[in-house]
C-alpha cells in the first residue's frame, strides 16, 4: 500500500509541475496572439514608474489572404501559339517566375502566382493582398521580362559609387530633401555596368552537366549577333565576372576564363539540379517571353473583407462557444478541464499561424474551427471511454488512465487518416484548398497534443478521495 501512495504522490507532482509548465506556455501564447493582453498592462506600470521597466510584447500581426484583406485579383492570357507543345509547360513556368519575382518587388506579402489550364487557353492568376495602387501592380506585371548582361566596374569606379550613395543615405536618415541627382545617384549599380548585350541576342539556355565533375551547369546559346557582341564581352573581360541580370537583379556573375566565341557558353558552380534547373528557366523567359494579356480585374474592398473576417470570426467564437457549453453540461469537471485545456489549444494553434506565418484565408479560417471540433472529438473518446471504467467501479485515478489508454487507438487512426486527407489536398489543390488543408493539419497535429498531454495531466491534477466520492463531477453512478 505505502508503494502504490509513493507511486500516485510521484505522479502527482509529474502532473503538478507538466499542468503548471502548460499555463504558463499557454499563457506567452495567449499574448504572443493578442499582444494588448500584455501591452496594455505593461504601458500602465511604466507610466507609474516614469520609466520603462518592462517592455512590450512583440506585436506581429496576423498575414490575411485577398478575400480578409481586399487586393486585386488579375487573370491574364498567355500566347503561346509560337511555343512548341513542348516547351509551353517550361515557358509558363519561367513566365510564372519572372511576374512573382515582379510581385515580390512591388512589396507584396504573400502573393498569390499560379498557372491555370483552361481547354486549350493558358492563363496566369495573379492574387494581391493589400494592393490598393492596381493600375501600378497591372503596369509592372505586364512588362516584358527584361535580360542583359553586365560587365564588373573598377575598384576605383566602385568606391566612388559608394561613397556617394552613403552621402545620400545620410541626408534620407537627417531627413533631408533629395535633388533629381541624389535620387539618379541612389539607383547606380555600384557593381556592373550595362551592355548592349541582352536578352533579345539569346537562343536559348539548357541543363547540362560536366562529364568530368559531374557537376550541374547551365548552357547559354546565342544568335549570330549574340555571339560577336559575347566574343567581344569576354575578350575584353578575361579574369573578371561577367554578370547576368534578369529584370534588374543579378541572377549569375561567372568570372569570365576566356574569350569565347562560336555563340555557345557555360555556366559552372556549385549548382544544385534545382538551382539550374530554375537558373535555365530565368533564362529562357528572360529571352523568350510569353506575351500575356489581361482578360480579367477583379477589385475586392477591404471593408467586404473586413467584414467577411468579422463574420468568420464570430461564427467561429459562437461555434467553440457552444461546443465549450456542451462540454461542460455533458461531462460536468473533466468538459470544464477540457475547455480550458480548449483555450489552449487555440492559443498554441494561432501561435503558429502568426509564426510560420500562415496566410488566412476564409477557407482557412474553416478548417481551423473543424479542428476545433476533432480536438472536442478526441475528448468525447477519451471521457466515455473513463466513465464507462468508473462505472464498473474502478478508482478515479485507474479509471482515467485506462480510459486515455483505449481510447488512444481510435484517436489516432481518425487523426491520421485526416492528416493523409490534408496532404492530398495541400499537394493536389488550389491555393484556397492548400490554405483550408495546411490549417486543418496544424489544428489536428496540436490538438492530439491536447488532448494526450493536456487534458490529461489537467485531470491528474484533480485525483484525490473527496473528488473521487462526487461521482456527479463526472455525470456517473457506479455499478455495484
Amino acid at each position: 500500500m505505502s508503494v502504490l501512495n509513493q507511486s500516485k504522490s510521484f505522479r502527482n507532482k509529474k502532473a503538478n509541475w507538466a499542468v503548471f509548465v502548460i499555463l504558463i506556455l499557454g499563457l506567452l501564447a495567449g499574448f504572443f496572439v493578442w499582444p494588448p493582453l500584455w501591452n496594455k498592462p505593461v504601458d500602465w506600470l511604466n507610466k507609474q514608474a516614469g520609466t520603462e521597466i518592462l517592455p512590450q510584447f512583440f506585436n506581429r500581426p496576423f498575414r490575411l489572404g485577398l478575400d480578409l484583406r481586399g487586393g486585386t485579383h488579375l487573370v491574364y492570357e498567355a500566347d503561346v501559339s509560337s511555343i512548341s507543345r513542348d516547351d509551353i509547360s517550361a515557358s509558363m513556368q519561367g513566365v510564372r517566375d519572372v511576374i512573382e519575382r515582379r510581385v515580390n518587388l512591388f512589396g507584396v506579402a504573400e502573393p498569390v502566382v499560379q498557372v491555370d489550364e483552361v481547354g486549350s487557353s493558358h492563363r496566369l492568376i495573379v492574387e494581391l493582398a493589400g494592393v490598393r495602387d492596381t493600375h501600378q501592380a497591372i503596369e509592372m506585371i505586364g512588362q516584358t521580362p527584361s535580360l542583359d548582361f553586365r560587365t564588373e566596374k573598377s575598384a576605383d569606379v566602385r568606391n566612388q559609387i559608394l561613397s556617394e550613395q552613403e552621402k545620400v543615405r545620410q541626408k534620407i536618415e537627417s531627413g533631408e530633401e533629395l535633388t533629381a541627382e541624389d535620387q539618379a545617384v541612389i539607383l547606380i549599380d555600384p557593381y556592373f555596368e550595362p551592355t548592349s548585350l541582352t536578352g533579345r541576342f539569346l537562343k536559348g539556355a539548357q541543363l547540362t552537366s560536366d562529364q568530368q565533375t559531374l557537376q550541374w551547369q547551365v548552357g547559354l546559346e546565342f544568335n549570330d549577333e549574340g555571339s560577336r557582341l559575347f566574343e567581344e564581352l569576354t575578350r575584353q573581360n578575361v579574369g573578371q565576372r561577367l554578370a547576368i541580370y534578369l529584370d534588374g537583379a543579378p541572377i549569375s556573375a561567372p568570372t569570365v576564363q576566356e574569350a569565347i566565341t562560336g555563340g555557345k557558353a557555360q555556366i559552372t558552380g556549385n549548382f544544385s539540379v534545382q538551382e539550374a534547373r530554375e537558373l535555365v528557366q530565368r533564362l529562357n523567359a528572360g529571352a523568350l517571353p510569353v506575351p500575356i494579356t489581361l482578360i480579367s480585374q477583379q477589385n475586392i474592398g477591404s471593408a467586404l473583407g473586413e467584414k467577411s473576417l468579422r463574420q468568420s470570426l464570430l461564427a467561429a467564437l459562437i461555434g467553440i462557444l457552444a461546443v465549450a457549453l456542451f462540454m461542460i453540461g455533458w461531462y460536468r469537471l473533466p468538459g470544464f478541464l477540457a475547455v480550458i485545456a480548449l483555450l489552449i489549444y487555440t492559443a498554441f494553434a494561432l501561435l503558429i499561424f502568426k509564426l510560420i506565418p500562415v496566410t488566412l484565408t476564409l477557407a482557412g479560417i474553416a478548417g481551423f474551427v473543424l479542428s476545433v471540433g476533432m480536438a472536442v472529438d478526441a475528448n468525447v473518446l477519451i471521457f466515455e471511454r473513463m466513465r464507462e471504467e468508473l462505472r464498473w467501479g474502478k478508482p478515479l485515478a485507474s479509471a482515467i488512465e485506462e480510459g486515455f489508454k483505449r481510447a488512444w487507438t481510435s484517436i489516432r487512426d481518425s487523426n491520421v487518416s485526416s492528416l493523409i486527407t490534408c496532404g492530398v489536398l495541400f499537394w493536389l489543390g488550389t491555393s484556397i484548398i492548400k490554405g483550408f488543408a495546411l490549417t486543418l493539419a496544424i489544428g489536428i497535429l496540436i490538438s492530439m497534443f491536447s488532448a494526450i498531454i493536456v487534458t490529461r495531466n489537467f485531470l491528474r491534477l484533480v485525483v484525490n478521495e473527496k473528488i473521487e466520492r462526487k461521482g456527479w463531477l463526472f455525470g456517473v453512478q457506479k455499478k455495484n
